[in-house]
């Protein structure tokens, strides 16, 4: 692990962790060790939750694993929800920009999921990585033939290609074509996540900030992908993970193990609670 702790100022309050890449493994298991990490934070009066591209359906079990007490943020914090499953605030992708990121994935040769009405929605239910989002969720998708029917209510649109290096490629592609319409960024190698502009990870640091009257300097983030990049920018103190690239973990304050060999735990006990 490198770089310091966060100075006597700005001592820590709260903390903020991505979830796919950071807190849990890649095989998509919270260990006990981050388990524990987070209620040692408790026991030393830190707050904690998560921030997550995940739709809120698939972070009801960590939610109840990690006894979360805070508002939660989903598909990268554009929507807000209670511990209870309960939406706090929602926000989705204008109508015509939907309508654009799916022609676009189409022209580009990539798999559309559409996170619409509380489903995860899709044309092809053998489609590369459904079985890895099947157990990541714990949720079976909702098979339809017209995406196109769900665009008026969408809160996320994913890109899915096995081919990386493409999906870097159509990351930029599409990123320019829908300009401030939506937030384009990938959220996994294989995922290129289109939510509401404005409305990322950033943003639920700031919403986090003024629910809690907690200041910025007194927050602390995790992450791994550039989606998290934003709130490493909004916070006083952040980690990168490991198995982050290496522009993520520049605009980190420090760097841990990676998300394979329990990095968040050892930046908690690091960084967070020796003293």
């Amino acid at each position: 692990m490198t770089s310091g702790r966060p100075s006597d100022d700005r001592q820590i309050a709260f903390v903020i962790s991505d979830v796919d890449g950071t807190l849990v493994t890649s095989d998509k298991i919270l260990t006990p060790r981050s388990i524990d990490a987070v209620r040692r934070l408790a026991a030393a009066g830190i707050g904690f939750t998560i921030a997550s591209a995940r739709p809120p359906m698939g972070l009801t079990s960590l939610i109840a694993e990690l006894e979360l007490e805070h508002p939660i943020g989903a598909f990268n914090g554009s929507t807000l929800i209670d511990p209870d499953g309960s939406v706090i605030a929602e926000h989705l992708i204008p109508e015509e920009t939907a309508r654009d990121a799916v022609r676009l994935f189409g022209d580009l040769d990539l798999d559309v999921w559409v996170f619409a009405r509380g489903r995860w929605n899709l044309r092809d239910p053998q489609g590369a990585y459904t079985d890895l989002e099947r157990r990541t969720l714990q949720a079976e998708p909702t098979v339809v033939a017209d995406l196109g029917t769900l665009l008026d209510g969408a809160s996320k649109i994913v890109g899915v290609s096995a081919d990386a290096d493409h999906l870097a490629e159509c990351e930029t592609k599409v990123a320019e074509a829908l300009g401030n319409g939506a937030d384009v960024h990938r959220s996994q190698a294989y995922y290129l996540d289109v939510t509401p502009h404005g409305l990322g990870k950033g943003s639920f640091v700031d919403e986090i900030a003024r629910r809690l009257g907690i200041p910025h300097a007194r927050i602390a983030t995790f992450g791994d992908a550039d989606n998290d990049v934003p709130m490493f920018a909004r916070s006083g103190f952040s980690v990168a993970m490991g198995n982050a690239q290496d522009a993520v973990k520049r605009a980190a304050s420090a760097v841990t193990a990676g998300n394979d060999d329990e990095g968040f735990a050892k930046a908690v006990d690091e960084f967070l609670l020796t003293r």
